[in-house]
């Protein structure tokens, strides 16, 4: 006997459309026609700045911030040091981390991610060499050091220094350009740029160990000259604090594209 093949004429359900439990021929299920949910897009990397304010509070009664660390070029600098003054005592540590908390505060509005290298104005450091490395700790876009100078009395204005000659990719180019965006930002804001030091408020630096050790775009900004009578009642005002720092965070942003 032959056998039968399946799906011949043999076959009971060939040629014929399956009823429903009632006894119906049941019609063609309709094609799923629900769009795919959209895949979700990453979010955006927010931009990252290490904001340094230098020296700290707790320098001036330490001996560890004495010993040499690598200045980034083959020699030493003393870890740390205690920073300038106004001649009626307003410490430049001071001004500098108030600076640095209100800058921090006008870019963490924008969007940025703020690293501070130092938390409050109590400690000790952190070294020179540690400054320089925390940067790449945060893998930062920028990194900006802010201080003031302590230069004769009749000296004025601001600076912005950035490491030369180059060390690597990040000081070779985009350093000086974060340093004249910052001059930008300080000028526009109605600072005066220095007559004793740099050229139109730039100054190239190879002894400065945290622009030389840092693998990311890195300046610092001398913010005036804190023995200058005229500059020096700017900085130990809060409104001539919260100036700095907005002219510093727009130079930042305009760096970042923001």
């Amino acid at each position: 006997m032959r056998g039968r093949r399946p799906g011949a004429e043999g076959d009971p359900q060939r040629g014929r459309r399956r009823a429903d439990p009632g006894g119906h021929p049941s019609a063609t299920a309709p094609a799923d026609t629900t769009a795919p949910a959209p895949a979700t897009a990453p979010a955006a990397r927010s931009p990252v700045v290490v904001l340094d304010p230098g020296h700290n509070g707790g320098n001036g009664g330490s001996r560890a911030v004495t010993r040499p660390v690598p200045d980034g070029r083959g020699g030493t600098k003393p870890c740390n040091t205690t920073g300038t003054a106004t001649d009626a005592g307003y410490a430049e540590h001071a001004f500098n981390f108030d600076v640095a908390r209100r800058a921090s505060a006008l870019l963490t509005a924008r969007g940025v991610r703020v690293v501070l290298t130092r938390p409050d104005d109590n400690g000790v450091g952190p070294c020179v060499d540690e400054r320089g490395a925390a940067g790449e700790r945060a893998g930062a876009d920028a990194v900006v050091s802010i201080h003031a100078d302590g230069s004769a009395p009749a000296h004025r204005g601001f600076h912005v220094a950035y490491a030369d000659p180059p060390l690597n990719a990040a000081q070779s180019g985009p350093a000086r350009g974060l340093a004249a965006a910052l001059r930008d930002g300080l000028r526009d804001g109605g600072f005066a740029v220095s007559d004793y030091i740099g050229r139109a408020g730039l100054s190239p630096r190879a002894d400065l160990a945290g622009l030389n050790l840092s693998t990311r775009p890195a300046a610092l900004v001398e913010c005036a000259n804190m023995r200058n009578l005229r500059e020096a009642a700017l900085v130990s005002s809060p409104d001539g604090r919260a100036r700095y720092a907005a002219a510093i965070a727009a130079g930042i942003l305009a760096f970042l594209g923001r």
